[in-house]
């Protein structure tokens, strides 16, 4: 098995995709009002663009740090693995979470660069009701459902196509449209624009995120029962980080981890 990235590396790996993912969101969707009044449409360009987007950045990163770019992601990584010793160390994700969150705000703002807007101004879009703080309770669930019961059954390989999918169905079965990241749900309250959320919104946005993550890990465990062992070729979201976070914590002095 090959050594694990350093996690200063993985760690930068994490901002940087998480950077890319919201600019990829922010940007279609200020693209998108440019080029049409139709919102339907404009979800639809918004949605689109993020499938594809997030399926690239998995495919290419996810062998690095396991191309989390959600703090939800990572924490349930770490739930999963703290007794066996084969998950993200809470020292990962201490660094990880910080990298996403630093990461997203960078993207947002450089979405809004790229077309002329206001680097930094605040969204004034409400979020702010029960049936989205549901939504996002499913859609997080759903998203930690499908990564770790793809690990579970050996399907890991497939997350860039399965976990890209996932999220540009759930843009439209859900009323929320899908945020399921609490670093990507503070990024986007940093852009005025289709893509926004009011600052007063994301904390109800984040805790639901978080509720939503435990059942999705509750879902795992019904449908697969107590974690087995990883293959070493399951190295995409989240078992790319897991496989490599034992054995980094053994060589940390040489990795300067």
């Amino acid at each position: 098995m090959s050594a694990p990235a350093p996690l200063l590396r993985r760690a930068v790996v994490e901002g940087l995709g998480t950077a890319a993912l919201v600019a990829v969101v922010v940007g279609s969707g200020i693209q998108a009002t440019e080029l049409t009044r139709d919102v339907g449409v404009q979800l639809l360009a918004n949605s689109f663009a993020t499938v594809f987007g997030l399926g690239v950045l998995i495919a290419l990163l996810g062998s690095v740090s396991g191309a989390h770019f959600n703090p939800a992601v990572s924490l349930a990584a770490w739930f999963t693995g703290r007794r066996t010793g084969d998950g993200l160390a809470l020292r990962d994700v201490a660094v990880y979470v910080p990298a996403q969150v630093a990461g997203a705000i960078v993207g947002a703002v450089l979405a809004d660069a790229m077309f002329g807007k206001p680097l930094v101004r605040f969204s004034t879009h409400d979020r702010f009701a029960g049936h989205l703080w549901l939504a996002e309770v499913v859609a997080t669930a759903g998203l930690v459902w499908l990564v770790f019961g793809l690990a579970r059954a050996g399907r890991a390989h497939l997350a860039p196509l399965l976990v890209a999918s996932y999220i540009g169905a759930a843009y439209w079965f859900t009323s929320s449209t899908s945020f399921a990241n609490p670093a990507v749900t503070i990024g986007r309250a940093f852009t005025d624009t289709f893509a926004g959320i009011a600052p007063t919104s994301v904390l109800p946005f984040v805790a639901a995120q978080l509720i939503g993550a435990a059942v999705g890990l509750g879902l795992v465990g019904v449908c697969f029962g107590r974690p087995a062992a990883v293959s070493e070729d399951e190295v995409v979201v989240p078992h790319g980080g897991q496989q490599s976070a034992a054995p980094a914590r053994s060589a940390e002095e040489s990795a300067l981890t």
